[in-house]
């Protein structure tokens, strides 16, 4: 099976900035895949790429294994960008019937219950959109976009300034096109809590190079330091402690009165440190492993790639 989205050593230059260096990554059919990078790394130039809206200078790019200049691509791709494309005089109704007619689809009132049912709008389907919130008009363009049932969805900040509810609301929306109707979504997010939370796999873009790139769980277990937590039921006797030093492979990097925090080296597991306590007679109250955040790998590449 062809990969949703494949992207091979793509350039761009905008007047006298070379926006894009050569960036390659896949996005799987299946995933929710999150695009990260700070203001000006290359991120809306490449969706505009992905869209067919600019052309890269060299390099290429399949969309469901066909060109993204043919029209059969751009209807089995659907897109939320900056604006929600979506018009404040027309109600949700008339907004979906638009872009139905845009696409050549046949007025259908059980699609559009249904889209406006899976983004929870149902009951203000007859409200002007005009008076819509934020969160709204969001969850009303996620319909928008999936109007005319795309394989493939390109999202652009998708929860930007809306409420911690209504994230809820278009996360939850996000997960059901992913795995109740098999949509591929590309994510792109300054929201790196959301993109821990929802994504499979990730790339990180910066000054136009690609930094960071696969399958999220394993870039956290390899990137990050992890940590083991140990609470116990009584302080820890000295000539334990000592002994856990000399056991380097364990990593002990901080002690308080009742617990102990390891950084193990590869190959060390957490159940090693465990029966290594129990077998020195101490009783275990919570052992908790913490492997990296994606905030922390986030800092981490960004201060790197910093000029000295």
């Amino acid at each position: 099976m062809n990969s949703a989205i494949s992207i091979e050593n793509i350039k761009k230059t905008l007047g006298s900035q070379e926006v894009l260096k050569g960036i390659s990554f896949t996005v799987e059919t299946g995933d929710i895949f999150g695009y990260l990078g700070p203001n000006g790394a290359g991120k809306t130039t490449t969706i505009r790429i992905l869209l067919g809206l600019l052309q890269a200078d060299s390099g290429k790019l399949n969309i469901l294994g066909q060109d993204i200049n043919q029209s059969e691509t751009r209807r089995k791709i659907g897109f939320v960008l900056d604006s929600d494309g979506l018009y404040n005089n027309m109600t949700a109704e008339e907004n979906l019937l638009y872009y139905s007619q845009i696409y050549g689809l046949s007025k259908t009132r059980e699609r559009f219950d249904k889209l406006l049912s899976m983004v929870n709008l149902r009951n203000r389907a007859k409200d002007r959109v005009g008076t819509y919130s934020r969160g709204m008009r969001q969850r009303l363009a996620l319909a928008r976009a999936m109007v005319h049932e795309p394989d493939v969805l390109i999202l652009d900040e998708p929860t930007a300034g809306v409420d911690p509810s209504g994230q809820i609301e278009i996360r939850q929306i996000m997960l059901d096109a992913a795995r109740k109707k098999n949509k591929t979504i590309f994510l792109s997010s300054h929201n790196l809590d959301e993109v821990q939370r929802i994504c499979n796999r990730i790339a990180l873009i910066d000054r136009g190079k690609i930094k960071l790139y696969g399958e999220l769980k394993s870039l956290r277990q390899k990137m990050g330091r992890s940590e083991v937590v140990i609470k116990t039921a009584h302080p820890i006797p000295k000539l334990l402690l000592a002994e856990l030093k000399k056991l380097t492979r364990l990593g002990l990097q901080e002690k308080k009165k009742k617990s102990l925090i390891f950084s193990p080296q590869e190959g060390t597991e957490a159940s090693d440190i465990i029966s290594l306590l129990a077998s020195r007679g101490i009783k275990i109250e919570e052992a908790i492993k913490k492997e990296a955040s994606l905030e922390e790998m986030y800092s981490t590449i960004l201060k790197e790639a910093e000029p000295s």
